[in-house]
């Protein structure tokens, strides 16, 4: 009887002890929920928005304002603002919610469903309820479909971004990329080929040296984070700029190190910079050319190390400026 006795008061505190701790968890999440938000000054959300980002519900299909839209922009967490996909990464998937088959690179996290059947996927920087992820499906070479609530997000159009593009070559356009894609105010890469003669050439065509094309990649970027000059310098700092034939082991016409120009201003800025290292001693074999039409490379090339986890062979940053 003493032992019975000794038994239950110990299994009513463990009890008195669990409840106690899930009540000051619950309380806990929920001051820590409105202190963040308030410090980081969280967007206000609606009442329906906030059924959708804050409790996790989903939009009835076919009934978001972003799912028909096709103009190029960026979208961007509804709750926070945090740069979340490009327009490039969306497709139709008939399935009644936008959906993307890649996000910006940190921007979504994903979290298994408690059922384990489903992955959701949540803004990483205020943790707002996105949708869920799908693998598998084939709907894009990626194989991935976010499907995200429009109400979870907001369209910010290109026009409104003031995204401007810069071109170039520094040898196999993977290491290239590879750099310049860590760069803050870098918003997108994209590796493809430029300064031939042959429309919509492919990389086997490219690699037998007769297009006149050189490696280059095409880097979209926001002026109000990094300016021009800062990409030139970049660029030099990020390859062997003095190598006349090639980039490191790669040997060829289409490994050329080259600064495409889109207008006068770049131009100066380019020869600037060239004029710099010159008075430094180096010999500059960097070619200053105006841009032409940008082949974009075939998918396989793009975000090739960061795909296949790897790191360049040739291309390292040096610091000269």
């Amino acid at each position: 009887m003493f032992i019975s006795k000794i038994f239950v008061m110990k299994m009513k505190t463990i009890l008195y002890i669990c409840f106690s701790l899930l009540f000051a968890t619950s309380c806990n999440v929920n001051g820590q929920n409105n202190s963040t938000k308030e410090d980081m000054k969280y967007n206000k959300l609606t009442d329906f928005e906030k059924s959708i980002i804050i409790d996790k519900g989903t939009e009835y299909p076919g009934t978001g304002d972003l799912l028909n839209n096709k103009a190029e922009g960026l979208y961007i967490c509804r709750q926070c603002d945090a740069p979340l996909y490009t327009s490039d990464s969306k497709f139709d998937s008939h399935c009644g919610w936008p959906s993307f088959d890649d996000e910006i690179e940190g921007a979504v996290k994903r979290i298994p469903d408690a059922d384990g059947r489903r992955t959701e996927i949540v803004c990483a920087n205020c943790a707002g309820h996105l949708g869920h992820v799908f693998l598998g499906e084939g709907f894009t070479l990626k194989n991935t479909r976010h499907c995200v609530n429009s109400v979870s997000m907001k369209f910010v159009a290109a026009a409104e971004q003031n995204i401007q593009k810069a071109y170039f070559a520094s040898g196999c356009f993977w290491g290239t990329e590879y750099y310049f894609q860590k760069l803050k105010g870098v918003t997108k890469t994209t590796v493809g080929f430029m300064g031939g003669h042959v429309d919509a050439p492919t990389y086997r065509q490219v690699c037998e040296k007769n297009t006149g094309h050189l490696e280059t990649i095409a880097i979209e970027y926001n002026p109000k984070e990094v300016s021009y000059d800062e990409l030139v310098k970049y660029f030099f700092e990020t390859h062997d700029f003095t190598q006349s034939n090639g980039q490191g082991p790669d040997i060829g016409p289409q490994y050329l190190s080259a600064i495409f120009y889109s207008s006068d201003e770049e131009k100066s800025i380019a020869e600037k910079n060239m004029k710099v290292l010159a008075g430094k001693g180096y010999k500059v074999a960097t070619k200053l050319e105006h841009s032409t039409n940008f082949w974009e490379a075939e998918d396989y090339h793009q975000q090739y190390y960061e795909n296949n986890g790897q790191t360049p062979y040739c291309h390292k940053y040096t610091k000269v400026f």
